[in-house]
């Protein structure tokens, strides 16, 4: 018996509410069609759009400080590894390993701090400011649904209202109907019974507008007190967790930079000891150079990244056998490509770099088949002259290392070969190759060259060649500058894509 009840219960809970979301789906059509008002409330509506602004605003500023989170987290992975190679390639003799090692567990160690100060200040206080608002959310949609059913019940018990003088007809109706068929004495009963009928009814309804209206009302002013209040919350909130995150930041760094210089006067320590075995960092490729593996062009005369021989198709070559750079006589022993102490240029190189232009005026245009003996170890008869190569090779051997005296000698050799390709006025200045347009390419900006397919273009190298994106090239059209030789008017760049070199 109790389970048949429950049931019972249970189902007349679910008829109750099918009818419920009957009536709500009827009042809202009748609202959306016009035959029905609604009540509105433009306060509250504004409220409700702070609500909804509020609410996307700090589940983003959640999701960017999960990411930050990430971030730091990541970095720490990151430092913590760079230190364990850093202890694995410290070797135990070297002075001040012990210092490095505490270095590390103390930076490891601040890592972890610091991220879980962010979590602890910041995330979890981010997850409590947001966890308000799925309870608040609801309640602002419970409340639209109360609404709905007050507007129903008020339309209803008004319509009950409006009926009333119908309802009086009706009934008269069915009496006088039934006067012929009832006794005298019932048509009295009837009457006062239909009319009963109807007063409950309006009864009925009008209990059901004053429940709906003070369930409404109740809901209606607890959300009207507490969404202005919620939406001024939202600047303290916003101060407290940006003061809390810079400040961690700011500290971490402080502490983080003390390591730093720790570790930095462990390291000069050790440079100190091992003064002799400094690493030389050679010169880096001229800037000039193209991005996409091409042959870089020569670098100005007196770098040490000088290359030994200048090839005029920018293409390697192997040595020939046997051939060797010409050297100075006076210099009995070759120094170590590495001796020349990084940063300080020697006094020689600068004299090189400046009395180039001259030395090649007075000696004249150079021999080949006289650097090529010298270069093959032949020495000349006595008194017989040396080889133009060998005098200026000579003039710069005396004082400079053995990289710089070979790069001088090479420069020379090659004069005669890449002068005839960087002087020729038929090509413009720091022309590198040739490529042929395969397809047509339309220009999209001013700075960019219209190609057609079998078009040919010169390359050259950018300005600036930080200006140089992936995929791209400076050059002019072969055509362009046969017919106006002017570089600022006919050079622009275009996709490496679109070409394929030729020379």
């Amino acid at each position: 018996m109790a389970e048949m009840g429950s049931k019972g219960v249970t189902a007349g809970k679910i008829a109750s509410n099918v009818q419920k979301k009957l009536t709500r789906a009827q009042e809202k059509v009748l609202q959306k069609l016009g035959k029905a008002d609604e009540t509105k409330d433009e306060q509250f509506e504004q409220c409700v759009q702070n609500f909804n602004k509020q609410l996307t605003e700090g589940t983003r500023l959640q999701k960017d400080l999960r990411t930050y989170l990430a971030s730091v987290k990541a970095m720490h992975e990151a430092s913590k590894k760079l230190n364990e190679c850093l202890q694995e390639v410290y070797e135990p003799d070297w002075p001040g390993r012990d210092e490095a090692n505490k270095i590390a567990e103390n930076n490891d160690l601040l890592w972890l701090d610091y991220h879980q100060k962010l979590v602890d200040q910041a995330l979890l206080t981010m997850d409590t400011y947001l966890g308000q608002f799925p309870d608040i959310k609801s309640r602002i949609a419970k409340r639209g649904r109360k609404l709905v059913d007050y507007d129903s019940a008020r339309h209803h018990y008004e319509s009950l209202q409006t009926a009333k003088k119908k309802d009086e007809v009706k009934i008269a109706k069915p009496v006088s109907l039934l006067e012929k068929a009832a006794p005298q004495w019932c048509q009295g009963k009837l009457q006062a019974h239909l009319v009963a009928q109807t007063n409950l009814l309006r009864n009925q309804a009008e209990e059901e507008l004053v429940k709906a209206q003070k369930v409404f009302e109740e809901m209606n002013v607890d959300l009207q007190e507490e969404l202005p209040s919620l939406w001024n919350s939202r600047v303290g909130f916003y101060v407290n967790t940006f003061q809390s995150i810079a400040g961690l930041e700011e500290n971490f760094h402080k502490e983080m930079s003390k390591l730093n210089q720790n570790l930095n006067d462990v390291l000069v320590s050790l440079e100190k000891q091992h003064g002799s075995n400094t690493f030389t960092v050679k010169a880096q490729p001229s800037d000039n150079a193209p991005a996409k593996g091409n042959s870089p062009s020569p670098p100005p005369h007196g770098s040490p990244a000088a290359t030994p021989e200048i090839r005029v198709n920018h293409e390697p070559e192997p040595p020939a056998a046997g051939a060797a750079l010409p050297k100075s006589p006076s210099q009995s022993t070759e120094s170590p490509a590495g001796s020349l102490p990084s940063g300080e240029p020697s006094a020689a190189e600068g004299t090189f770099a400046v009395a180039w232009p001259n030395q090649m005026a007075e000696l004249g245009p150079a021999q080949p088949t006289e650097a090529s003996e010298a270069a093959g170890g032949t020495q000349p008869a006595a008194g017989a002259q040396e080889p133009v190569e060998t005098a200026a090779g000579e003039a710069a051997s005396s004082s400079l290392p053995a990289v710089v005296v070979e790069t001088f000698s090479a420069t020379v050799n090659g004069t005669v070969e890449a002068s005839g390709r960087a002087g020729r006025l038929d090509l413009p200045p720091g022309f590198m190759f040739k490529v042929q347009a395969q397809h047509d390419y339309t220009a999209t900006d001013t700075d960019e060259l219209q190609l057609k397919a079998g078009d040919v273009v010169l390359v050259i190298p950018f300005q600036n060649p930080e200006e140089q994106d992936e995929g791209w090239l400076m050059g002019v059209k072969e055509s362009d500058w046969n017919q106006h030789m002017e570089l600022e008017k006919c050079r622009g760049v275009f996709p490496e894509n679109f070409t394929e070199r030729v020379q």
